[in-house]
């Protein structure tokens, strides 16, 4: 019996993945993000490749979650687009933010707080002021 299984029989309620779902992982945000950037500003997959300096081809892997690209590579994108590295970062933090669930643990270990948190930024482009701050959970022990 794996792990996973066992704790949801044992206390009879689903584990976060079951409930909420897997995490999205950060290059298919990035992937969509730079999707929708690109179609908002109605640039073609080639253009923008070209802008960038790498291939159409890298760059419609990279749109689709399937390639992992380098920093460098971010930013010759982001800048082919019209955005830069940081705002680029900060849309794609928002976005998994926005998905995630929210759980803080006491010091005993036991769940104090938790939440799924609702859709704040959806798939509408958003700069680094939409973002504001984190919030900031604190539980007395």
């Amino acid at each position: 019996m794996d792990l996973q299984r066992d704790a949801t029989l044992r206390t009879g309620r689903p584990t976060p993945d079951e409930q909420w779902g897997p995490e999205p992982l950060w290059r298919e945000v990035l992937g969509r993000r730079l999707r929708l950037l690109r179609t908002i500003r109605g640039d073609r997959l080639a253009d923008v490749a070209r802008f960038a300096g790498i291939s159409p081809q890298y760059l419609s892997e990279i749109e689709r979650g399937i390639k992992e690209p380098s920093s460098e590579m971010i930013a010759a994108v982001a800048g082919a687009l019209g955005t830069t590295l940081l705002d680029l970062t900060w849309q794609v933090a928002a976005e998994l933010h926005a998905s995630s669930t929210v759980q803080v643990l006491t010091s005993a270990r036991q769940r104090g707080y938790s939440t799924l948190a609702a859709p704040a930024f959806g798939s509408s482009v958003c700069t680094t002021a939409d973002l504001g701050s984190q919030p900031v959970l604190a539980l007395a022990a």
